[in-house]
């Protein structure tokens, strides 16, 4: 019996400790063992059963543990703002002294009436407390700042200290415990599965420490949702950016992970900036940065500033808050997806979980205190800085017609982010008015319901770094993108003033939502819908689950009331006469539901153009559609595709992996190889792919790729893929890429190493908006203006050619430049080069995109050109 007792006992203690690893550092990376702590509320190690920094916790036990905390302490309110596509809730901590908490609703309204009209509130300032707020985890695989949340959150409720009641007195915390909970699941419950449970390994290569595609870093659709803060075309910002309007913090902290190598960064951060935030921003976000350090110091954890990290962009989880009068800040520890429980870094030294959370912690904790000691002249700053009368700008105004098929979109995105909109109720003039298309200023009449956005509101910096046509930048080495001007991104047809003008406008209250009507709903002959009509393509999508035939229009006509474009949709009930007792009434329904006009014909004689029968509009066929995903293909473009057509559009889109196209005894892509047969599919969508595309299309695959095509494929290839089919990469076909200009001079040759990086960063293209031409009689091109704004990285172009439709092309050098940055040698490169074309191959068409047509989601302009390459290329 004794034997049977010691084995029992030896296996528990072997399980246990199978199971359940000691944590490494947690003696050194204790957290503030001396706290005298409330007993009655639970620690986050208690209640999950392990120490922070054991394990990776899965987001249903965080959520459950921050109930628990709720629950127990009356400092802390627990709150859901939203959920994700998964359906995980968005979650928020309300964090302040127990009076604060009983009182919050008072609080809160008492300081958004101070936010939201600063002018004059200074006197207001004694007992009003200043709020702060905490980003953790929107990159999903940045796990450790979740975990230091729950520790952050537990001290705050728990700890009796006197300085903790002073702070919390003079602070509300606010607390978005993880941004990304759909991303970092994706990547627990992959580390969990792929751990070694017994000694977690500190070697790079193993398993543990190599995610797979496409990494938990995004959200549910691939998007890296850091860079949607301003744009919110996702749950997770768009609900965040609601609830932080609610709050108005002075002072916000974004919390990220870089990779294991990486010591601690934090503020201040490096240039290119805002240069529209107030002056006094640096020495802030200097304070914050000192107090940290001294912590780093005192601890003797690695550390860096000023470099890598700029504060540009307005879509970050640090740059957002600053251009809302907010003392916005990154940090950023070393560890990301590879890090895992423990990895060995490259200087031989062992990186912890337990130390990323420690260090997340620290930096949590000094930042609080740091602001409830600045309580009164950080509240002055936001009141400053929201005051317009203080802004850096001289626009007074910004203008954009209400005619153009994204400028309901731009109108959203102001009014999500608090921004006041107009419509004007007469024709107006500006004397002197900047045209975003050419840069010049003009006089400008403007017609009846044009949207107005003046400057003269609290969000002025907010608008302006929205709205600019082009912000002024200091340096050409960014780490994201040289502009995103929203009229640009929507190719609005746009302009601003610095003077003053007179009109009568109205107050947009909400959304617009774009409305559905039918004229002439018992038509004898046939419906059309104009396919230039912002929900056009989902009219097409639910016609095709309808089973309904459809035809596209060649060319433009004209009835006697309504001008159509080329690749308007025509429904003739002739072709449709088994749905003769129900077309009336799916017409309307597809009208309201996609939210489009519909106009009946009661003929198919036309005034202008062709008859609506005639044979060369073309039957739309809806197409069964194949995306290539897996390395070497970017999951970002990836995801931005598929989300296009899978949550926009409303089409079927199948995600083949690359992994399904291999198999040792077949040819890596051909017909049926692996488990893919390629006849199956009517379009494959090709993303951005990496140097890897001549591994996934060898020889033998691109013969049967091109098989595929000639017998009626169309090939939509995209960026980087789309640079591969040219004859200058694999001889696929015979279009050329344009020869990259040489560095003709010796500069380069000699320049010392310090100085590389920036001479490169000025010959390097970083997300610049070009102005080009398009083809709308293309059907690539249907529903367009004839001219775009687009949004260039690299500088890949396409030769025009005899061999290729031409639909999207960059003419001019003297119009080309719009926006951004890019050197006077890359212009003159660009220039005469194609980004969009069609080449015919046997029955198929090879499309190419150079350029990405919906990046992000935002920069919409191009993205009818993606549409049309899948629902109109394939009928013509």
């Amino acid at each position: 019996m004794k034997k049977i007792l010691a084995l029992l006992i030896g296996l528990a203690c072997y399980f246990g400790a199978y199971t359940q690893p000691k944590v490494v550092d947690n003696v050194r990376f204790a957290f503030e063992p001396q706290l005298t702590v409330n007993s009655e509320i639970i620690a986050p190690e208690a209640f999950l059963g392990y120490e922070l920094g054991a394990s990776f916790t899965l987001y249903a036990q965080v959520e459950n543990y921050l109930k628990s905390l709720a629950k127990s302490s009356p400092r802390v309110l627990y709150h859901e703002y939203g959920r994700t596509y998964e359906g995980r809730p968005l979650i928020n901590l309300i964090i302040s002294s127990e009076e604060n908490i009983q009182n919050i609703d008072q609080i809160q309204a008492s300081h958004l009436e101070l936010m939201s009209d600063p002018k004059g509130a200074q006197a207001e300032l004694a007992d009003q407390p200043v709020f702060i707020s905490y980003s953790y985890n929107i990159h999903g695989n940045e796990a450790s700042s979740t975990e230091a949340a729950m520790q952050v959150a537990y001290r705050m409720a728990a700890a009796q200290d006197e300085e903790t009641k002073e702070v919390l007195k003079q602070t509300v915390l606010i607390m978005y415990i993880c941004i990304n909970p759909d991303g970092r699941d994706r990547y627990t419950y992959w580390y969990k599965s792929m751990k070694r449970l017994n000694r977690p390994s500190t070697e790079r290569e193993d398993m543990e420490h190599v995610e797979g595609w496409p990494g938990g870093r995004t959200n549910h659709y691939w998007f890296d949702v850091n860079r949607d803060w301003v744009w919110q075309v996702h749950p997770e910002t768009r609900g965040l950016s609601q609830e932080y309007q609610k709050w108005m913090p002075q002072v916000h902290v974004d919390y990220h992970e870089q990779g294991f190598n990486n010591n601690y960064f934090t503020a201040p951060g490096t240039t290119p900036r805002n240069k529209l935030l107030p002056d006094a921003y640096e020495g802030w976000s200097k304070v914050f940065g000192d107090a940290n350090i001294k912590e780093f110091d005192k601890h003797q954890i690695n550390y860096f500033t000023r470099d890598r990290f700029d504060f540009f962009y307005p879509g970050y989880g640090s740059s957002y808050p600053s251009v809302m009068g907010a003392i916005g800040m990154l940090t950023e520890q070393g560890g990301g997806s590879a890090g895992g429980r423990i990895v060995e870094t490259e200087d031989g030294v062992h990186l912890t979980l337990r130390q990323r959370v420690f260090d997340h912690y620290t930096t949590s904790i000094a930042s609080i205190k740091t602001a409830s000691e600045n309580r009164n002249a950080l509240l002055r700053y936001s009141l400053n800085a929201l005051q317009p009368q203080h802004s850096k700008s001289s626009t007074s105004a910004y203008f954009f017609s209400d005619q153009d098929m994204y400028s309901a979109d731009l109108v959203n995105v102001l009014l999500r982010n608090g921004i006041k909109v107009q419509r004007a109720k007469n024709s107006f003039q500006v004397a002197a008015a900047k045209d975003y298309r050419t840069g010049a200023v003009v006089k400008k009449t403007f017609a009846k319901g044009t949207f107005v956005v003046s400057t003269l509101q609290p969000r002025h910096l907010l608008i302006n770094s929205i709205m600019e046509r082009n912000m002024a930048i200091e340096d050409s080495v960014m780490y994201d993108m040289a502009t995103w001007s929203g009229p640009l991104a929507y190719n609005l047809d746009a302009y601003s003033t610095n003077g003053t003008f007179s009109v009568e406008l109205g107050q947009i209250d909400s959304e617009i939502i774009p409305q559905g009507k039918v004229d002439n709903n018992a038509a004898q002959y046939a419906y059309v819908i104009d396919w230039s009509q912002h929900n056009a393509p989902q009219a097409l999508a639910l016609l095709w689950t309808k089973k309904y035939r459809v035809r596209s229009a060649f060319e433009p006509f004209k009835n006697s009331s309504y001008s159509f474009p080329a690749g308007s949709l025509i429904i003739l009930k002739g072709r449709n006469l088994e749905k003769a007792d129900q077309i009336d009434a799916d017409i309307k329904e597809i009208a309201h539901s996609a939210g489009v006009a519909i106009v009946g014909f009661n003929t198919g004689r036309v005034m202008e153009g062709m008859d609506l029968a005639n044979s060369r509009n073309v039957p739309l066929k809806q197409p069964k559609v194949a995306m290539m995903v897996e390395p070497p293909f970017s999951s970002y473009t990836g995801g931005q595709i598929y989300f296009l057509f899978d949550w926009v559009t409303g089409i079927p889109i199948e995600r083949i992996k690359t992994s399904s196209l291999q198999q040792t005894s077949l040819p890596k892509l051909s017909y049926g190889a692996g488990n893919v047969d390629l006849k199956d599919y009517d379009v494959l969508i090709l993303p951005d792919g990496g140097s890897q595309l001549s591994e996934v299309f060898g020889e033998k695959a691109l013969v049967a790729l091109k098989n595929w095509v000639q017998e009626g494929g169309t090939l939509v290839a995209t960026e980087r893929a789309a640079s591969f089919f040219t004859k200058t990469a694999s001889n696929f076909t015979d279009i050329e890429l344009k020869k990259s200009p040489q560095d003709s001079s010796k500069i380069a040759k000699f320049l010392p190493y310090d100085q590389l990086e920036a001479y490169y960063g000025k010959k390097s293209i970083s997300g610049t908006a070009l102005n080009a031409k398009i083809d709308i009689t293309n059907p690539l091109g249907f529903g367009l203006k004839p001219e775009l704004f687009t949004l260039k990285f690299g500088s890949a172009g396409l030769v025009p050619s005899t061999q290729m439709q031409t639909v999207g092309s960059y003419e001019v050098l003297s119009k080309l430049n719009v926006a951004g940055y890019a050197s006077a040698e890359n212009f003159e490169h660009l220039a005469e080069t194609t980004f969009a074309g069609v080449v015919n191959m046997g029955s198929g068409k090879v499309v190419f995109l150079i350029d990405n047509t919906q990046y992000r989601m935002f920069w919409l302009g191009p993205s009818r050109m993606m549409q049309n390459a899948v629902m109109q290329i394939p009928g013509y």
